[in-house]
């Protein structure tokens, strides 16, 4: 594919009223991205990885322009997504890995928590997170489902940047 084709972040009138209506931007020229990856499970999150950063350049971010950290697992994600939100150089975040369910209830509690705890940053930092830490029943659910969640997370956190962007702009 080529250069991705600019779309307006302005707001325009919706149906000839005067409501205003944002357009969707999946122009990724000029927006820094954090990325934190989880390495537990981590063949599935080197292959969320790989197609986020394959969309992220596709869709304009410069190599330059991205960062990735990793840590040992789900938990300790949104503790590094808040020290980047913190650092006031990124326009978006991602969180990638993947939790599978085992025997015992500690499952739930991890894909509980980090995805409590991803919005929680989210909101208190007001810079957009993407979730792909996948929540999966096995290893092959994950496999299936991990090249498209990556490159669906590179998009989200595009599209919620300029958003943001324009909302901020424009009031």
């Amino acid at each position: 594919m080529g250069t991705p084709k600019r779309l307006a972040t302005t707001p325009r009138a919706a149906n000839g009223t005067n409501i205003h209506e944002y357009e969707v931007s999946l122009h990724g020229t000029g927006l820094a991205i954090g990325i934190v990856m989880s390495r537990f499970n981590q063949d599935i999150g080197e292959g969320l990885l790989s197609a986020c950063i394959d969309e992220l350049k596709r869709l304009g971010v410069g190599e330059d322009e991205l960062a990735i950290a990793t840590v040992p697992g789900a938990l300790e994600v949104p503790l590094v997504l808040q020290t980047m939100a913190r650092s006031g150089r990124f326009d978006a975040l991602i969180a990638l890995g993947a939790v599978i369910r085992g025997e015992t209830y500690h499952f739930e509690i991890v894909a509980n928590d980090s995805c409590r705890a991803l919005m929680e940053v989210q909101l208190a930092s007001q810079i957009p997170i993407a979730n792909g830490i996948l929540t999966c029943e096995d290893d092959d659910q994950a496999l299936v489902r991990m090249h498209r969640k990556g490159s669906d997370c590179a998009q989200a956190a595009i599209e919620m940047a300029n958003l943001l962007r324009a909302i901020r702009e424009t009031t």
